[in-house]
């Protein structure tokens, strides 16, 4: 069983957490996995993007010039692909990139996800995570406190939304903000990816509990 270790803000080891054998003993299954996290990423894209045909793009109304003993190839408008200014071949219109991903899969891939990054050592619990105020300097002091500073990714997991956390870590760039799930299990503001590109989890003591209790009895 993974121990994880739990500190409190200044950084110092207050004890130790077992994580429960059904997230830390779970097996990954690549396939399920990458198939949640392209799930994930395809789901983000907004898919609004949009290009000119070139019976959109503005002029070429006639030829510009005449079809033959010109010594140039035939042209029937300057808003051919071709042209400057002219229309794109096969261009791209606006799609749903959305996959679906059944949820006892997605379940799985989190799970996996967390339970490999806690044996690896990649996982720690804070006693708790208090902001006063919103203020970035005291979360650069958070996380040089407990060694993150120079970390490229960090995510940290509250239990519950807390306007000051997420406004003083907002402006650092390494850091992402999410929330432990619901007790239900029905509602998670963090996901596999969330959990894959980060270097180092870090989670408060309520998210942990309320995690498992999600994930568990989910």
């Amino acid at each position: 069983m993974a121990q994880l270790e739990i500190k409190d803000s200044k950084g110092k080891s207050v004890g130790k957490h077992t994580l429960a054998a059904p997230i830390a003993e779970l097996e990954v299954n690549n396939m399920v996995l990458h198939r949640t996290v392209v799930a994930e990423e395809a789901n983000s894209r907004q898919g609004t993007h949009s290009a000119r045909t070139r019976s959109e793009a503005k002029g070429g109304g006639r030829k510009p010039y005449k079809q033959k003993k010109t010594g140039n190839a035939r042209q029937g408008t300057i808003r051919a692909p071709h042209y400057a200014h002219g229309g794109m071949a096969l261009a791209i219109k606006p799609r749903d990139y959305s996959k679906k991903v059944n949820k006892k899969e997605r379940r799985l891939a989190i799970i996996a996800a967390f339970g490999a990054k806690a044996n690896a050592g990649s996982v720690e619990i804070v006693k708790d995570l208090v902001m006063t105020a919103p203020k970035t300097k005291d979360a650069q002091g958070f996380l040089k406190a407990l060694g993150l500073d120079s970390v490229k990714r960090v995510l940290i997991v509250i239990d519950e939304h807390n306007e000051n956390v997420l406004l003083s870590f907002r402006n650092l760039q390494n850091v992402e903000i999410r929330t432990a799930p619901s007790r239900d299990g029905k509602a998670s503001a963090f996901s596999a990816r969330d959990i894959l590109v980060a270097h180092k989890v870090i989670l408060t003591e309520a998210a942990m509990k309320k995690t498992e209790e999600a994930w568990l009895n989910g």
